[in-house]
């Protein structure tokens, strides 16, 4: 026998292969369990909307929070939102594309679909809330060189006026601007994303929503601060305004 063998037909090398196909086995086996542990259990997206826990499904874990709390997944509860789509397929077949049969900015679907994060707001690693405006944030404000836009006016897609700036949002553990107050036609303070606004010296256009619908932009429960949920709501409205604030965004280009 040569050396490292142990008999005439296995020696070392052959059980160190043996080993690491165990293992390899072991870490896949691992990760899929990992991978179900958030995001499980789901709806299928067929006629029958069946209750998917996927496999192999791992034990509750109990995590606890930064600032305070716990959370334990995986969970056997299918979110509400997940269950009472307001929409429904245009084909009877998996992966057909939903027909809204409400107000899809409000309702999270397609590219308005939000997750159902924690309605707490996010905190600094001080524990200080993270989003606040400017108001607020006195050692913060807008640089002398750039354009700033509180007082101005806030117009959609149709050039029509939405509202006036009121204050800029700022994020002081990324020191950067997050969202514009706006106080509407009707006097409604609502949040607008930074990411969707263009700010010239004449003024602020969003070009995801018309005029008329910043009325319909989710609230905010605290007027000087923002939630997980809330900052989801108010991302998926403009988002879903990309496809349908106007029905003419719906329709194929050519």
């Amino acid at each position: 026998m040569g050396t490292g063998a142990i008999t005439q037909y296995v020696d070392v090398a052959q059980l160190v292969l043996y080993l690491f196909w165990a293992f390899f086995f072991g870490l896949i086996y691992y990760l899929q369990r990992e991978s179900h542990r958030e995001g499980y259990p789901m709806i299928d997206d067929g006629a029958r909307q069946q209750v998917i826990k996927g496999w192999p499904v791992p034990e509750p874990k109990t995590y606890l929070l930064a600032h305070g709390g716990e959370v334990s997944v995986p969970t056997n509860v299918v979110p509400p939102h997940e269950v009472n789509i307001a929409a429904v397929p245009a084909h009877p077949w998996k992966g057909a594309p939903l027909v809204p049969t409400g107000n899809p900015m409000l309702d999270g679907i397609g590219p308005g679909a939000y997750a159902q994060r924690a309605d707490v707001p996010d905190l600094t690693r001080d524990g200080k809330v993270k989003i606040i405006p400017l108001r607020l944030a006195t050692d913060y404000d807008v640089a002398h060189q750039d354009v700033d836009p509180r007082g101005m006016a806030i117009v959609g897609a149709d050039d029509e006026v939405g509202g006036t700036v009121r204050d800029v949002w700022v994020d002081l553990a990324e020191v950067m601007f997050r969202y514009l107050e706006v106080e509407t036609n009707a006097g409604r303070r609502v949040m607008v994303p930074m990411f969707f606004c263009r700010i010239t010296r004449k003024g602020v256009k969003v070009q995801a929503v018309l005029g008329h619908q910043f009325e319909d932009v989710p609230a905010l429960r605290n007027p000087d601060q923002i939630t997980f949920l809330e900052e989801e709501k108010v991302m998926g409205y403009f988002g879903g305004g990309t496809l349908y604030a106007e029905p003419s965004r719906a329709e194929p280009l050519v």
